[in-house]
């Protein structure tokens, strides 16, 4: 399951782990014009840990799912 909302900067997706036990916490990402933030509580430590990624490295995670094992460098026309 997954919300989607539009704030003022940013949209706001929260990804809810709705499989069977043990479920794990929510995933947010936050799309901004200038990058992407994913973040999720750790209840080991208490703290929400948040990593950052460019709009170019989303566009490589994004290929990267659709490939297999090796080394990769996207031009240009394939980062569209």
């Amino acid at each position: 399951m997954f919300t989607i909302e539009h704030e003022f900067d940013a949209t706001v997706i929260t990804l809810v782990d709705d499989g069977p036990a043990p479920l794990k916490e929510d995933v947010t990402v936050n799309a901004f014009s200038e990058c992407i933030t994913v973040e999720q509580y750790d209840p080991r430590t208490d703290t929400v840990v948040m990593i950052t990624l460019s709009i170019a490295q989303l566009r490589d995670l994004g290929a990267a799912l659709d490939l297999p094992e090796g080394a990769y460098l996207l031009n240009e026309t394939t980062r569209k």
